[in-house]
């Protein structure tokens, strides 16, 4: 269970950040502009205390979030933008991207890891995700994906 806001979250709802007061919100359409949230979500989590590897795993995590956003949920359209909103706790870093896209089905995307896939240029996005998040969901619709990575023990 995973305190955030006021309340607690198993990882396995639905949630909406967007809700939650005290999240830092902000609307991009380039990778390019990801590198202000990027020095600022560092910053938050050099506050709290967060190791080297936290904040590694936050920027890969939160950069495949994006880089999918814009390239398959928004198909790279340039009339279009990537809502990404965050939100550093002293336990836990929650991060959320929403493309403006139609959404797609995550279970649907081939393993990258199988043989016939290894030869794939694109595909590890989400595994990179869940591999370095504490947990991943995506919303129904699927053009909304929340991560959450908790705070690593020493």
């Amino acid at each position: 269970m995973y305190w955030y806001g006021e309340c607690y979250h198993t990882g396995s709802a639905i949630m909406d950040l967007g809700l939650e007061k005290n999240a830092q919100r902000t609307l991009i359409k380039t990778l390019d502009e990801m590198v202000p949230v990027f020095e600022r979500l560092e910053a938050w989590m050099r506050f709290f205390g967060y190791p080297g590897r936290d904040k590694f795993a936050v920027h890969l995590a939160l950069q495949e979030a994006v880089m999918n956003a814009i390239q398959h949920g928004n198909r790279g359209q340039p009339d279009t933008h990537v809502k990404v909103t965050y939100l550093v706790t002293p336990a836990e870093v929650l991060l959320q991207v929403e493309d403006q896209g139609s959404g797609f089905k995550p279970d649907d995307v081939p393993n990258p890891i199988v043989n016939q896939n290894l030869s794939r240029p694109s595909g590890r996005g989400i595994p990179l995700m869940r591999a370095n998040s504490t947990w991943v969901n995506f919303n129904p619709k699927g053009n909304r994906v929340t991560l959450c990575r908790q705070r690593s023990t020493p």
